[in-house]
């Protein structure tokens, strides 16, 4: 038995609910963990590990990096903070980029460019538009633009300033902010993660982006979970053929390597002047790196093409396997960002998943989410429904 079979660490923090496996070392989309069991890695840490694990191409690279310079403060220029901002400003369309360490970060800058977009336009009370079901992060305010009472529980006043409205309904969007000169912007998820893999719909964000023309607010879409190639697209919201004014990203930006960004459009690019915002570790010389690296080999590698069709081929293979199976609801997502929605909560399939070899998450109590790296194969997608669906049909089987 292993050590890792305790409950919990003796000094850390009791804030996870771990399973109780250690992993010690990856390759591609498989990980060992410290007693030599594999594991097909259906998570991809999270949505972090874009290229898998031990990639021939990154390690070197990160390799090199650390040996030349890991951490330069913002003082100073850092030349692949240049190479990554212009990289992305030329994926995404928009103009100036900010880099941090985390997507909480990255959605707790957004929020400070909401506030003070209002502030200059003279409005003292800025309000932001959020979403029913959404996550946006841990810290006091992006936990008060979340959309999730049982996690907010313990840590209020929440911060004000935010009207939560449901997804994929403009009118509801209309009718709360009718006659309310305060509201300065809209902020979601293009696909929720957390909130269980909801998809905002194509023609809902092409009007809610019309709607922020016309009144003068940012669109803000927070594209940390299903940016970064995940569905096929660098960022989900191209799919609806339109653009935001501000882009937080992070996760799958760096393959495993903490990196946050605001990827930002001309209006709201150069609402922060020196001294309004700042970070010690954001835009560091090793995870810049790791950014270039990331899109440099998803470009050279397809990924994205990958990801589109064996994302497509994985969910064809989980609802074919699932169909008419009593208790299951549906498959919705796009390319690898993949929900698999149970009509009852599903949480003790993630320690079945391990025991049979393949890891998952379930979010929202009844979504099993999928998030693999965007190097899976049609053949590493095939074997994780060979996993994953007799597991689900054999707990759907048994009595509530």
């Amino acid at each position: 038995m292993s050590a890792y079979q305790e409950a919990s660490s003796p000094h850390t923090m009791n804030t996870y609910g771990r399973l109780p496996i250690a992993l010690s070392h990856g390759q591609g989309c498989r990980v060992w963990d410290v007693n030599g069991k594999s594991y097909l890695d259906g998570l991809g840490g999270i949505a972090v590990n874009t290229l898998g694990h031990n990639h021939p191409k990154l390690v070197p690279a990160l390799q090199d990096q650390i040996g030349k310079i890991i951490h330069s403060c913002n003082y100073y220029h850092i030349p692949h903070q240049e190479a990554l901002a212009a990289k992305l400003v030329e994926l995404s369309g928009l103009t100036n980029v900010f880099f941090c360490s985390t997507g909480l970060e990255a959605n707790e800058a957004a929020l400070k460019l909401a506030r003070k977009f209002g502030h200059d336009k003279g409005i003292e009370r800025p309000e932001i538009v959020v979403y029913e079901k959404a996550f946006h992060g841990r810290s006091i305010a992006t936990l008060s633009a979340t959309g999730n009472t049982k996690i907010q529980k313990g840590f209020g006043p929440m911060v004000e300033g935010f009207i939560r409205v449901p997804l994929n309904d403009i009118e509801a969007l209309k009718a709360a902010t009718a006659n309310n000169p305060n509201v300065t912007a809209v902020f979601f998820e293009t696909i929720q993660g957390e909130g269980g893999v909801n998809p905002m719909r194509i023609e809902y964000l092409q009007q809610v982006r019309k709607l922020c023309d016309e009144r003068d607010w940012l669109l803000m879409i927070d594209e940390v979970q299903c940016g970064m190639g995940r569905t096929g697209k660098w960022f989900a919201h191209q799919w609806a053929g339109i653009k935001p004014d501000v882009m937080p990203l992070a996760k799958g930006l760096g393959s495993g390597v903490p990196v946050g960004a605001v990827v930002a459009g001309p209006k709201a690019a150069h609402i922060f002047q020196p001294g309004n915002h700042g970070t010690t570790f954001g835009g560091n010389p090793l995870a810049m790196r790791a950014g270039v690296e990331t899109i440099r080999i998803m470009e050279e590698d397809g990924l994205l093409e990958n990801a589109a069709k064996v994302g497509a081929h994985l969910q064809a293979g989980l609802r074919n396997a699932l169909e008419g199976v009593a208790g299951f609801k549906e498959v919705r997502g796009q390319g690898l960002m993949i929900g698999v929605e149970l009509t009852r909560p599903c949480g003790v399939l993630a320690q079945r998943a391990v025991e049979a070899g393949l890891l998952i998450s379930v979010t929202a109590d009844s979504v099993i989410r999928l998030v693999p790296p965007l190097i899976l194969t049609t053949a590493e997608a095939d074997e994780l429904v060979a996993i994953l669906c007799p597991l689900i049909k054999q707990f759907l089987a048994e009595p509530v």
